[in-house]
C-alpha cells in the first residue's frame, strides 16, 4: 500500500509540474488546462503520502500556491473601458441565431468576433448587418470561418486562410486600431502549438494598439498565451469565468485582450456550447 501511495504521488508531482513546462513542450500548456484539479488532487494525497513531512508539506504549499494564482484571476476586478467587443463561439449547428443577435443588439457592442460560422448559423451576420456594416470573415476549415463585424468604418483587413484569423482595421472615434477574430486549434497533440507561432509574430508586426478576441482553446496561465500578451503588448479583460464546460471540468478558453486590459461579463449560451463574452476595453491610452 506504502509502495502504491508512494508511486500516485510522484505521478501527480510529475503532472503537476509538468503543467509549468509549456514552453519546453506543447503537452505542458495541455496539462495547464487542468492545472487546478491536479493541483487539488495532488496536495491532497501527498499530505497523506510516507514521504517526510517537509517534503509533503512543502508539495502541498506550492499546490495551494498554483491553486491560489488561478482562483485569484476569478475574483480580480477590472475597470470598463470604452471600447466594447462582444466575443462568441457560435457552435457549428447553432439553431438560436435570431436570439443570439437579439443579444448582441442588446449589449451596443461596438465590435462582434464570432467562430464557426456556418451555412447554418450564417443569417446571424445578415441580421447584423445594418448595426455592423462593415463585416469580414476568413476560412477556419472548409465547412466553418471565422468573422468580425464592426459598426465603424475600416481601413484594411487581414486573413490568414486555414489559420483561423481575421482581422479588421477599424477607424473609431478615439483612432484608429487593429481588432482580430481568432479561433485556436485544439492544444497538443493536436495543431495549436504551430498555428500560434504563426500567428503571433503576425500579430507582435503591427505594433500597438491591437485587440485579439476569440476561442482561443487554451487557459490565459499557459506559456502560450502569456507569450503572446506579452508579444503582442496587450491583457486580458477580466475577471476569470469558464465559457465552456468540457468533460464536467468548467474552462475559461474565450478571451478578449486589449493594450489596457479591461471589464468582461458573461453572456448567455444563445444556443451554442460556449457562452459569449461581453468585455469593455482599453485600446488608447486616457491620457
Amino acid at each position: 500500500m506504502s509502495f502504491m501511495v508512494n508511486l500516485g504521488a510522484l505521478a501527480l508531482a510529475a503532472v503537476f509540474f509538468a503543467s509549468f513546462l509549456g514552453g519546453v513542450h506543447p503537452a505542458g500548456d495541455s496539462l495547464a488546462v487542468f492545472r487546478l484539479p491536479i493541483a487539488a488532487v495532488f496536495a491532497l494525497w501527498v499530505i497523506w503520502s510516507p514521504w517526510p513531512a517537509w517534503l509533503r508539506w512543502l508539495m502541498a504549499v506550492l499546490c495551494i500556491g498554483a491553486m491560489v494564482q488561478i482562483v485569484a484571476l476569478k475574483y480580480t476586478s477590472h475597470p470598463a473601458g470604452p471600447i466594447t467587443i462582444y466575443q462568441k463561439n457560435l457552435l457549428f449547428q447553432n439553431d438560436q441565431v435570431a436570439a443570439l443577435a437579439r443579444d448582441i443588439q442588446a449589449a451596443d457592442a461596438d465590435i462582434v468576433t464570432l467562430q464557426e460560422l456556418t451555412s447554418r448559423n450564417a443569417p446571424l451576420v445578415r441580421d447584423l448587418r445594418q448595426e455592423y456594416p462593415y463585416q469580414a470573415s476568413c476560412a477556419l476549415v472548409e465547412w466553418a470561418r471565422v468573422a468580425i463585424l464592426s459598426r465603424w468604418p475600416v481601413e484594411g483587413e487581414i486573413c490568414l486562410d486555414k489559420q483561423g484569423l481575421v482581422g479588421l482595421q477599424i477607424v473609431s472615434p478615439s483612432g484608429t486600431f487593429w481588432a482580430f477574430s481568432l479561433h485556436a486549434f485544439w492544444p497538443w497533440p493536436h495543431g495549436q502549438k504551430d498555428q500560434f507561432d504563426d500567428l503571433f509574430p503576425v500579430l507582435a508586426d503591427l505594433g500597438s494598439d491591437v485587440v485579439i478576441a476569440g476561442d482561443f482553446n487554451m487557459v490565459p496561465w499557459s506559456r502560450a498565451l502569456r507569450k503572446m500578451a506579452t508579444s503582442t503588448g496587450t491583457t486580458r479583460a477580466g475577471p476569470l469565468f469558464p465559457t465552456l464546460i468540457k468533460w464536467g471540468v468548467p474552462l475559461p478558453i474565450d478571451h478578449v485582450y486589449a493594450p489596457g486590459g479591461g471589464q468582461a461579463t458573461r453572456r448567455p449560451l444563445a444556443g451554442s456550447d460556449h457562452s459569449g463574452v461581453l468585455a469593455r476595453v482599453f485600446v488608447f491610452d486616457p491620457a
